[in-house]
Formats: C-alpha cells, structure tokens, sequence
C-alpha cells in the first residue's frame, strides 16, 4: 500500500483528497501547516502534495527542509502558477504542479505516473511495452527489435520522463523545464531536435512510433 502526505491548509480540500485517496487504497496522511508537514515527512511517505501556501514554514521551505532526508515525488498545490513561482519550486527540489481548482481524475494520474516513475527507478527494472521494445531504466538502455539503444543522456531523460509518463502530453516548455531546467542556455525548440534524432533512431530498430505529436499541445508516448 502506498503513502501519501497530503499537506493543506483548507481543511475542506484535505479532507476530500484524504476520502478520494483512501478509497482508491492508499494510506493517507495529512498535515494543515508547514512545521506538522515537517514531523510528518519523517514517516517516508512515497509521495507528497504540498500545498505552497501554508502557515509558516511554508510549501516552498518545507521542500527545502525535507529535501535534505525525503527523496520521494512532491507534487505542489497552488493556485499561482506565475514563472517566478514555478522556479522558486523547482529549485526547491518539487517535481511537478497541481493548479487549484484541479480535477481530481487528473490528480489521480498524476499521483500514480510519478509513484510508477519511482518504482521503476528503485527497482531498476527492464519495462516492456508494446510493440518490441523495452527500456532498462537503471542501465538506461532502449532495447527495441532484440538490439540495444544507447541513447545520450538529454535523449533517454526525454524517453524516461515520456514513457514513465505514458499516455499523458506534455509540451514543448515543459520537457525543456523538466530536462534542462530553468538553468539551461537555451528555449524550447530544443526539443523538437531531440524528438527527431530519438525518433529516428528507434525508426531504425522498429516500425512503431512511441513518440506522437499532439497538435498545438505537445508531445505524448504511446504505450
């Protein structure tokens, strides 16, 4: 069973996401403000929503603190999502962004897209998908038509965050955001250089195409 820190400080919003999380069976925790997030997060909780404005410390100094003994997803709740903000919770050490008012089918996916992404990189299993490719994600190795694919690193952490993501669009600036990061010299049109080259390359091995263009949004992997 996995554990969830749900750290809010409206008690409406914590107690709905406590009853949604729990009925689809997880073990629930919560915390109304930064300090019980910080005694909380000594029970190694394997993902944490964390609410950015919370009586103090708040999410962004809470993430600061736990980043030190937690290393499991932490996944903000906000509802400013202005760039400033989302750089002050990258460089925070957050993984991703929840916007207020959110559905909660989307925050679901989310929540086990990034529990999946950690479990394959702990386990450091070889996931297959369709088709016949496969990815060793701990040697960090493609395998597609029986043969392995060394891919550069900026080309496998686009694979690696696509696939362990499977299904779900992401676009352009935030595969830049996630990749590079806010530190990198460059913009988003990167990217579309990267998919090329990583599409070609599996073209050679495998007729599939595990990569899709969604129009006018972004980019998705097919499973």
């Amino acid at each position: 069973m996995k554990k969830i820190l749900i750290a809010d400080d409206e008690p409406d919003i914590l107690t709905m996401l406590k009853s949604f999380f729990e009925a689809r069976g997880y073990l629930v925790l919560t915390a109304s403000n930064g300090q019980e997030t910080l005694e909380k997060a000594g029970c190694q909780p394997d993902l944490l929503l964390l609410d950015i404005n919370m009586p103090g410390p708040d999410g962004l100094e809470v993430c600061r603190r736990i980043r030190d003994f937690l290393s499991c997803p932490i996944l903000f709740l906000t509802a400013r999502i202005e760039e400033a903000d989302k750089v002050q919770g990258f460089a925070a050490g957050g993984d991703d962004y929840i916007v207020k008012p959110f559905s909660l089918a989307e925050l679901e996916a989310r929540v086990a897209a990034h529990l999946r992404r950690e479990v394959r990189r702990t386990n450091g299993a070889r996931v297959k998908f369709s088709g016949d490719l496969s990815i060793d994600y701990s040697e960090r190795v493609i395998f597609a038509g029986g043969q392995p694919l060394t891919l550069p690193k900026k080309e496998f952490e686009i694979v690696e965050l696509l696939s362990t993501n499977a299904g779900q669009v992401f676009s352009k600036e935030r595969i830049y955001e996630k990749i590079w990061g806010y530190e990198g010299e460059g913009d988003s049109s990167v990217v579309t250089e990267h998919i090329r080259r990583i599409r070609g390359k599996l073209s050679s091995c495998t007729e599939k195409n595990y990569i899709e263009t969604v129009w006018g949004c972004g980019y998705k992997w097919i499973k």
